[in-house]
């Protein structure tokens, strides 16, 4: 049986893209969920994995954005249960604050453009980044970076600017500020 990946989607500019393409082709079954066209989010501690992607909002505007909130309850579960989870952009901003981190305008304004990955001595022995070359640049687009990470957060990359680019937020919970998932065409919609 197919590994059963529940991607949480919260704008059709931000599709899974390349992320999804490679958990196809590596065997799994996605479910896309898509609460901005109401869709419910189901319980995701059910599913094998969770990739919760980016989007324009702030990962703050509970109040306008109702699945916000839930979503972030259901991630401090997935994070306890040990499920694999990454959360991209904003789900890595998501993952932060569901631990208790803080997440906040980025000082110097919006990054946007391919940046340098500074990976730092424990991504090295981590079991997402381990095989990294140190060559690599991710795509940006954010407004919003994780200003403090929760107790027992592992920072596998920081950016020159000193952000936090790549986390482990628990045993099989990563969060990545980078858009790995952005092909060409995305990045040409938001541009």
């Amino acid at each position: 049986m197919s590994p059963r990946i529940a991607v949480i989607e919260h704008q059709a500019s931000c599709p899974p893209a390349l992320f999804g393409r490679w958990l196809v082709e590596a065997g799994c079954e996605l479910e896309v969920v898509r609460p901005y066209l109401g869709e419910d989010l189901p319980t995701l501690t059910s599913y094998d994995g969770v990739l919760v992607l980016g989007g324009e909002m702030s990962a703050h505007d509970d109040a306008t954005v109702p699945w916000l909130g839930p979503l972030k309850e259901q991630l401090h579960t997935v994070i306890a249960a040990g499920t694999p989870l990454l959360g991209i952009c904003l789900g890595h901003q998501l993952l932060a604050l569901a631990e208790g981190g803080e997440v906040a305008p980025c000082r110097l304004g919006q990054t946007v453009g391919i940046q340098h990955v500074g990976w730092a001595s424990a991504a090295a022995e981590d079991l997402l980044t381990l095989e990294c070359s140190g060559e690599e640049r991710g795509i940006h687009w954010n407004c919003d970076v994780v200003v403090d990470v929760p107790e027992g957060t592992v920072v596998l990359a920081r950016d020159a600017r000193g952000n936090v680019q790549v986390a482990r937020f628990g045993r099989r919970a990563w969060g990545i500020q980078a858009h790995p998932e952005a092909d060409g065409e995305v990045v040409r919609r938001w541009a």
